[in-house]
């Protein structure tokens, strides 16, 4: 007696199913979409170009004013268009910092970052494509605001001891430089949020770098102060946009390269963290 089998018939084979690569250009994407998707990087990246513009602006009517009336204030006697228009910096630096930081720290804390790094398993192009994105944006908004501000700013001081065009020696190095140095705060920023894994934490240190810091050293002695002043973080990258340079102060060259060594520091604790440690 014979027994009778149905043939079994294969499955159909469907199309296969595309093999995606991990490559530099679809990370960097991949980080530029998430960062403008965020509602907090268009209010902060506009509060940075707003404190930049409007406190160049603030100095150089202040100064036009001390001027007419015969009473200048002496932190503006020595004041230069280029001065004035770039005083806003210093507010301009925290706002994009503390965005840096946010821009990676942030995915910490809503744990976003498991399914980036489910995403790119090696991690690291991960940190590079997240600075490069935000230091190239923090670079063209910075850069922007400066040559805004000065624009306004040079004509509200024209006819005054402190007048000044593009035309003038240094002027362009200098409002380039700036814009440059708030494109490595952002850097930092992002570096330190990898590195400390905390908003509040990595927002802390890049205040304590670049504001507290300087203020603590010139409880020094002079003889130390004198040595050590130039090399913080702070007045390295204040060095690279300066008009005029004098013994206490570093070289626009000088201050690039420290403050490059600074920005190369926290970037290499980031990656070290990021590498040895789980998320």
């Amino acid at each position: 007696m014979s027994t009778l089998t149905a043939p079994i018939e294969a499955p159909p084979v469907g199309p296969g199913r595309p093999a995606y690569r991990v490559t530099g250009k679809r990370v960097l994407s991949s980080e530029w979409a998430k960062l403008w998707s965020l509602r907090s990087t268009w209010i902060t990246l506009g509060l940075g170009l707003l404190f930049l513009v409007a406190f160049g602006l603030i100095a150089s009517s202040r100064y036009k004013s001390g001027v007419g009336s015969g009473h200048m204030d002496p932190d503006f006697a020595d004041s230069t268009a280029v001065s004035l228009s770039l005083f806003g910096t210093n507010f301009a630096q925290l706002a994009l910092g503390v965005l840096g930081v946010l821009v990676m720290a942030g995915e910490y804390s809503t744990g976003m970052i498991r399914s980036t790094m489910a995403a790119v398993p090696r991690r690291l192009p991960v940190l590079w494509a997240k600075a490069a994105v935000f230091g190239l944006v923090t670079l063209v908004v910075g850069t922007l605001g400066a040559f805004i501000t000065f624009g306004f700013g040079s004509g509200i001081v024209s006819g005054t001891p402190a007048a000044m065009s593009l035309t003038h020696a240094g002027v362009v190095r200098s409002l380039l430089g700036a814009g440059l140095y708030l494109g490595l705060v952002g850097v930092i920023g992002t570096a330190l949020g990898a590195l400390l894994r905390s908003v509040a934490g990595g927002i802390s240190v890049l205040v304590g770098a670049l504001m507290l810091i300087p203020g603590l050293v010139s409880l020094l002695p002079s003889s130390w102060r004198g040595d050590i002043s130039p090399y913080l973080p702070s007045n390295a990258g204040a060095s690279m946009f300066a008009l005029t340079h004098d013994s206490t102060t570093l070289s626009p060259t000088a201050g690039l390269l420290v403050f490059l060594g600074w920005t190369a520091l926290a970037l290499a604790g980031a990656a070290y963290r990021l590498v040895r440690r789980d998320v």
